[in-house]
């Protein structure tokens, strides 16, 4: 496979996990270079762990995921953005706990949320008869830089955007959710 039709396909990808890095930025109200490197390295993992189970899961598995993939990623956002904003209108919680994207589970949630489609690429490279090693190599690495820099976009467009980015948060991770299963239900 050509380098730079796989770094499309690594861009492509990375584009749900672009979106809520940035929303995961915008979040944190005081971020740290290991708080962007932590949210980066989870969707970059994600990233390449699933194209390497679909490669490995083949032909088989391929026919069983792309029936709800979309539920799965669709269902996962839509409970993670209601959750960040209903926390957003707690008065009782820290404004800490409001913003915490770092959560072990949350995080956990929205990396396999974004990297679904990770995985119906990983069942193509099977078909491909390739390797599958430099691929995730190199999806993983361009999920990572690009969600870096998106969670520390989002951070300084944090300020600008007023003392309800919970809301605005997961608003987004909603919107993303149910773009995702609109384009499935579109183009299935």
């Amino acid at each position: 496979m050509n380098i730079i039709v796989l770094i499309g396909i690594a861009v492509g990808l990375s584009m749900d996990a672009l979106a809520v890095s940035v929303a995961n930025g915008i979040m944190i109200k005081k971020l740290q270079v290991k708080h962007a490197f932590r949210i980066a390295f989870s969707f970059g993992f994600f990233q390449a762990i699933m194209p390497l189970i679909g490669w490995a899961a083949g032909i088989t598995f391929s026919t069983y995921i792309k029936e709800f993939d979309h539920w799965i990623a669709f269902v996962l956002l839509l409970i993670v953005g209601s959750r960040m904003i209903w926390e957003s209108y707690q008065s009782s919680k820290s404004d800490e706990a409001m913003r915490n994207c770092l959560h072990f589970p949350t995080l956990l949630a929205l990396s396999i949320a974004t990297s679904l489609d990770a995985l119906a690429v990983g069942v193509s490279f099977a078909f491909l008869d390739m390797t599958i090693w430099f691929p995730i190599l190199v999806i993983g690495l361009i999920t990572f830089i690009i969600c870096f820099i998106g969670v520390l976009l989002g951070n300084k467009l944090g300020p600008l955007l007023g003392n309800k980015l919970g809301v605005i948060g997961g608003m987004v991770l909603i919107g993303i959710g149910i773009n995702i299963l609109l384009q499935h239900m579109l183009n299935g």
